[in-house]
């Protein structure tokens, strides 16, 4: 069964078992903090997961693909047949997408509002949307990949000389083993 079909199963099960719990989970909260539940959900992002969960395997199979089309494809259908994988790829994802989104705004809605509703008092989700909101994490944030970037360039710096000789030996490795495989 492919990771797609795997996905969108337990997506399925994951509706089917949490919408249960929305109904039941949410009862007796009071308004206000169910809007503060709300505020926090806003600033969380997790709407976005499923069709990240969608896009992630696209990305993969157009990876695959490219590499299977540079391989194998003539170079002068190379640009075409890439062009025409990914209008498949686009086409797919924006037809899923709009039933995805659906799906998760009513898991998040029904799982993870009442847990936070659980395990946050009002007082606690007040500070914690006010954390979510401020624009110091927002500034934060921000600079986030540009300290990932200096790390990682910093890294490679630091560790290039004792690194790379092995990674070309390793990708040389590979190779021999994907010709002999392949019968070259």
């Amino acid at each position: 069964m492919s990771r797609l079909m795997c996905m969108t199963i337990a997506l399925g099960i994951g509706l089917g078992l949490a919408g249960g719990a929305g109904a039941e989970g949410m009862n007796g909260v009071p308004a206000s903090k169910q809007a503060l539940v709300q505020r926090v959900l806003d600033k969380m992002g997790l709407d976005a997961v499923g069709l990240q969960m969608l896009q992630t395997p696209v990305a993969d199979m157009l990876r695959q693909s490219r590499v299977v089309v540079q391989s194998r494809v003539p170079a002068d259908k190379q640009d075409a047949t890439m062009k025409d994988i990914t209008a498949e790829a686009t086409t797919f994802i924006e037809q899923e997408a709009p039933a995805l989104r659906t799906s998760t705004h009513a898991i998040v809605q029904s799982s993870v509002a009442p847990l936070l509703a659980q395990k946050f008092s009002e007082d606690e989700l007040k500070q914690l949307a006010g954390i979510l909101e401020s624009p110091v994490l927002a500034k934060f944030e921000g600079v986030v990949p540009e300290l990932k970037k200096a790390i990682g360039d910093n890294v490679a710096k630091a560790n290039a000389a004792q690194i790379q000789p092995k990674m070309t030996a390793l990708q040389n490795r590979v190779g021999l083993k994907l010709r002999a495989a392949v019968g070259q």
